[in-house]
């Protein structure tokens, strides 16, 4: 009978951690469509600014502008931006992420560069503060999406680190949202800016549907317009300085495009960490239902026998 109690106890515990990990699905589907809703609430003025820096690239040979975002130069000290997340139970998000990152510092110390981490998120900055590696900075990642407002704080205190001489680039490593079972580790260069890189493209957004009552993802192309500014405008100010001004807010929407990625990222793995987790005590459920019922029937036919032997003991 302690058998079958120890079975009847391990069911009840896998039924109980099945509705945690389903709620945590149903709770991680919900917020990859709002992520969902936060790129697209975004966009218009994503693809405003890049239109409007095309326009100016346009009008002036960014050859000849002398602005401090555009600078290459000699490259001696390096900062890692990595954004991790601040919790578990997503799969392997965290560990490709810092897998990555070790690898690029390793390419970059094979080069003879220095570098430093700037690290986003509790899971990254656990994991490397317990090692003797160069860190320059540690902030959590927002609980909730990201927002401009959260992003502006970390890529003013980047771009002062740039300003001020201290690290000659900054490579953004960030986990690029691909679909809901897949994801990749990411390399960008977030500064200098590359000229080349100012110009319009073609952009993508991803849209959560559902399809036969499974979650999918579908990825479109939006092609974005520049704005036609007429040759004969005469700028009020010179427009080095409005392309100054116009730059680091093209480098905080960078910044949160990669931040809302990651995000995305982080909650799909979760999503599908987690169904895994509950098909997988679905199986268990199954498994343990058969042991408690083979094991209950050799007790009943145990106890039919020790009733038939001692019913043959007393006719004897």
């Amino acid at each position: 009978m302690s058998n079958l109690k120890a079975i009847r106890d391990r069911i009840a515990s896998v039924k109980n951690t099945q509705k945690i990990t389903e709620a945590m699905r149903l709770v991680a589907s919900a917020k990859v469509r709002r992520a969902q809703e936060q790129v697209l609430a975004t966009r218009p003025f994503a693809d405003r600014l890049a239109g409007i820096l095309y326009s100016l690239q346009s009008r002036l040979q960014f050859e000849d502008v002398d602005s401090p975002l555009l600078e290459q130069r000699e490259v001696k000290k390096v900062g890692l931006l990595v954004i991790a997340g601040n919790r578990g139970l997503c799969g392997t998000y965290n560990s490709n992420i810092i897998k990555r990152a070790e690898a690029r510092a390793r390419e970059l110390k094979a080069e003879g560069i220095d570098y430093s981490y700037l690290l986003v998120g509790r899971k990254a900055s656990q994991y490397f503060t317990r090692r003797d590696v160069p860190i320059k900075d540690c902030r959590d990642n927002p609980e909730k999406l990201p927002a401009a407002e959260r992003v502006a704080g970390a890529a003013d205190e980047v771009l002062s680190w740039f300003l001020s001489g201290d690290i000659d680039r900054i490579e953004l490593i960030y986990t690029k949202f691909v679909s809901l079972i897949s994801s990749k580790p990411v390399i960008q260069t977030l500064l200098p800016l590359d000229r080349q890189g100012l110009e319009v493209q073609d952009d993508e957004v991803f849209r959560l549907t559902t399809k036969g009552g499974q979650f999918d993802v579908t990825r479109e192309k939006v092609a974005i317009t520049p704005e036609n500014l007429p040759r004969d405008m005469i700028f009020e100010q010179d427009p080095v300085q409005i392309l100054n001004a116009l730059l680091p807010l093209f480098l905080t929407n960078q910044l949160l495009r990669a931040w809302q990625e990651s995000t995305a990222s982080e909650l799909a793995a979760r999503m599908t960490a987690m169904s895994n987790a509950s098909d997988n005590a679905k199986e268990l459920q199954k498994t343990l239902t058969l042991s408690y019922n083979k094991a209950r029937q050799a007790s009943i036919t145990q106890q039919i026998l020790e009733v038939v032997g001692g019913a043959a003991a007393l006719e004897g």
